[in-house]
């Protein structure tokens, strides 16, 4: 079995990796309960309430990662400036509040930033760069097209909003 040879007699999908994953899943679930501590489902159950986690949480934080490359996609964004058509500071994240998502796959995603985190553009190089201790929403939205991406990783919810 490797790349390109795909076809598995008598199984189920044409993929022969997916099918050993499968079938090791299935044992480990034979073995011991298979509950993860983080997850998107997780993540999603805790902000709808379904577990006795408190209330107050809106927001799902997400690391989304390139396809191809499958490295970890960082956004960058800057407010308005103090004056009419200036610039503020830009800044960057690898951490993201997706806002909304078409029916073309296209997410709004706002940047997340922990409010005193000191890193700047420049040194953020990875995602255990930027701090995460008080995430908060910075009003700087990008526009990304989804086909674009591999892999998501979803933080434990928080609450964004006060």
């Amino acid at each position: 079995m490797g790349c390109g040879h795909r076809k598995v007699e008598g199984a189920a999908t044409d993929n022969c990796v997916c099918e050993i994953l499968r079938d090791i899943v299935d044992a480990q679930n034979d073995v011991i309960e298979n509950c993860c501590d983080t997850s998107c489902e997780q993540s999603i159950n805790d902000l709808l309430g379904e577990r006795d986690t408190g209330n107050g949480l809106d927001t799902v934080p997400v690391i989304l990662y390139c396809a191809g490359d499958c490295k970890p996609f960082k956004g960058f964004g800057a407010k308005r400036g103090n004056t009419l058509g200036s610039i503020g500071e830009l800044k960057a994240s690898f951490i993201f509040r997706v806002k909304t998502v078409t029916d073309d796959c296209c997410a709004v995603l706002e940047l997340l930033r922990d409010r005193n985190d000191p890193v700047t553009c420049d040194h953020l190089k990875d995602p255990c760069d930027q701090l995460t201790t008080d995430l908060e929403n910075t009003g700087i939205c990008i526009t990304v097209d989804l086909d674009c991406f591999c892999h998501v990783t979803c933080l434990p919810a928080i609450s964004v909003f006060d």
